[in-house]
């Protein structure tokens, strides 16, 4: 198959998930073309199977806001044509769905048909699509997607309950490439960050609000009072400069490491005993899934798709949003005593691997055929409509 990926080509999860299923569908033997503003972060190499499109908005005096949907429609369009595209699979409701649509409408104009796979990821829909001002956008983008997908069955529910959905959903979870997981390190340099007894907590994310940052630096600040630790923050983002504060208002700015910005997280999760994510919403959870690949046990709060990624008692433990006070009781019980640490790193990766690559990629090669082989029977009466 020939397929065109839509996507934000950021350090979020929704852009790393397309980065990585292009990948793993042209090793597969499709061809895949990225479309987005500039190379996803994660697109290292590009090869005979990989080809990225940067879609280019011209400036205009006469827009406040250049219009990256009209730019972005008229590309698909013209890659769509020139590649014989056979399928193309839009990541997030808005603005990405909506340009499909609107490439769709113009392709037919000229006899031309492509399905359109919509992939909701959780901002698009719990964030930014239930604002009433883009609430109608994005159940149009939805309804006029010719299959919708979403990552957790918890992100399916939300989505069936804020907008008046006439698709059905399918759950498609997201994935980690358990082979090119990294766990050792010649030069893992533990040291550098701790000291021997000293057990290392890691936190990955984007820093916005809804990763619920002051909670991190509250749990480890219970956590290091009865055990020595330190805490490795990852990330750039509105929230880092107060937490950053609040660290010092606890007295524990020494113990904690802001990092920023990495492209080392192998590296920083091969020493890592323990991963934090108190989210007060996660549609999935990439950043405790890719934890939980590289043996690291997840401290998580219970929103969202948590559930379905991080096995409480098994792979980690669960607490309710805000309940600091639970979360470090749970990390003590598992950092306190090395055995437990091990069991819970081997369970943990056993946890990942039930969202193995090999297990998810062919369910989306399935919604693909099944797209282009529904769209191949519709008779052509209906497709002019």
């Amino acid at each position: 198959m020939k397929i065109a990926i839509v996507c934000y080509p950021t350090f979020g999860g929704s852009g790393v998930v397309a980065t990585e299923l292009g990948i793993a569908l042209s090793k597969r033997g499709h061809e895949v073309h990225f479309i987005t503003y500039k190379q996803p972060v994660r697109l290292d190499l590009l090869n005979e199977k990989i080809f990225f499109h940067e879609v280019n908005v011209p400036e205009y005096p006469l827009f406040h806001f250049q219009p990256y949907e009209l730019a972005l429609s008229s590309k698909l369009v013209t890659i769509i044509k020139a590649y014989h595209i056979d399928v193309m699979h839009v990541h997030y409701a808005i603005p990405h769905a909506y340009a499909g649509y609107m490439a769709k409408k113009m392709l037919k104009q000229e006899g031309i048909t492509v399905p359109m796979v919509t992939t909701l990821h959780g901002t698009d829909i719990t964030l930014v699509g239930s604002h009433p001002f883009y609430k109608p956008a994005v159940t149009f983008s939805i309804n006029k997607s010719d299959v919708v997908t979403s990552v957790s069955q918890s992100l399916k529910e939300d989505t069936n309950r804020l907008f008046d959905i006439k698709r059905k959903i399918r759950v498609i979870p997201n994935f980690i490439d358990i082979n090119t997981v990294k766990d050792t390190f010649t030069d893992c340099q533990r040291a550098l960050m701790a000291t021997e007894e000293e057990r290392i907590i890691t936190h990955i994310s984007n820093m916005r609000e809804v990763k619920c940052i002051p909670d991190v630096i509250k749990t480890f600040s219970k956590i290091q009072k009865h055990l020595p630790s330190k805490l490795i923050m990852v990330g750039e983002g509105p929230e880092r400069g107060p937490a950053e504060l609040l660290a010092q208002e606890l007295g524990i700015a020494n113990k904690v490491v802001f990092l920023g910005n990495s492209n080392e997280i192998d590296k920083i999760l091969c020493f890592s005993d323990l991963f934090l994510l108190p989210s007060k919403a996660e549609s999935f959870g990439l950043a405790a899934l890719e934890a939980m690949a590289h043996g690291v046990p997840v401290i998580s709060s219970n929103a969202g798709g948590l559930a379905e990624v991080n096995q409480d008692g098994y792979s980690g433990f669960m607490s309710g949003v805000g309940d600091t006070d639970s979360m470090a009781t749970n990390a003590l019980s598992i950092l306190k005593d090395s055995n437990t640490l091990n069991l819970f790193k081997k369970q943990a990766r056993l946890q990942a691997q039930q969202f193995a690559i090999e297990r998810v990629v062919p369910m989306y090669e399935d919604v693909y055929l099944k797209a282009i082989n529904r769209l191949k029977k519709k008779p052509k009466a209906a497709l002019k409509k």
